[in-house]
């Protein structure tokens, strides 16, 4: 959700509350109000809704609005960050996960994010509704990250919880997993198997110099200050992306 969307939302809804006030000070009841005009209308055939034809027409303007508002083409930072050649970045259509992927030495790196974050994030922003001063810098969205590590001729799989802030990745835990399907696969089974493993110490609580050559490792295989920057801009363009796809097919759908 764009900053421009959120503030729309805001003024939308205060004019539906201004709607409503007007209502109540002429001696209205707003809901008897809709009922009137509900038992006035014929019943609708199946696909042929009342409100079907207002519907598309709101969300066509919205979509309108939209890619108006969205500069053509993939933005520079994400050609910039395929042109570097060091990660290679899944972004299937009409999913929220997004996994970049690297290998390194006899490594495979895999981290994996979502917009969920930004979603929720934006959402609970918009409730507090609170008018953010123009010196201030935009948002800096904190991300939620999974990242994996498989070597080809070792068993088993590290496996490391966290997330970026302010540019920088703030680590959760380290698991280490026996069997690399386990650790790795994205399956119920495996889901199912790890609940019922030793998770590893929460990192925090690993002794200071351990916790340095740990952000040491990640950082000299690519899990440094750059992607902690990358992930959350991405997040945040992804879900733009998938929130202007999705009125397209919304529309689409109410139309046929």
């Amino acid at each position: 959700m764009s900053a421009l969307r959120a503030l729309r939302q805001t003024s939308l809804a205060s004019s539906r509350a201004l709607a409503v006030r007007s209502v109540a000070r002429a001696g209205v009841c707003p809901s008897f109000a809709v009922a009137r005009r509900t038992f006035a209308v014929s019943a609708p055939k199946l696909g042929e809704g009342s409100s079907d034809v207002t519907l598309a027409q709101k969300l066509s303007e919205e979509l309108k609005y939209e890619q108006e508002a969205a500069k053509p083409g993939e933005p520079e930072f994400v050609k910039a960050f395929r042109e570097q050649g060091i990660w290679t970045l899944k972004d299937t259509p009409e999913s929220d996960e997004i996994t970049l992927e690297r290998k390194f030495g006899n490594e495979t790196i895999r981290v994996m994010f979502s917009t969920t974050d930004i979603q929720s994030q934006e959402e609970n922003e918009y409730e507090e509704e609170e008018e953010v001063p123009e010196e201030e810098t935009p948002n800096s969205y904190n991300v939620r990250c999974s990242i994996t590590i498989t070597k080809e001729n070792a068993h088993g799989a590290l496996s490391i919880d966290g997330m970026t802030a302010d540019g920088q990745f703030i680590l959760d835990g380290i698991s280490y997993y026996s069997d690399s399907k386990t650790g790795t696969e994205l399956t119920a089974d495996a889901d199912f198997k790890r609940r019922g493993m030793y998770i590893g110490p929460q990192f925090e609580t690993l002794d200071v110099a351990v916790q340095e050559e740990f952000e040491k490792f990640l950082a000299e295989r690519g899990i440094n200050e750059s992607l902690a920057f990358f992930i959350p801009d991405f997040a945040e363009y992804k879900e733009q992306k998938e929130y202007v796809n999705w009125l397209g097919s919304v529309k689409k759908f109410i139309e046929a």
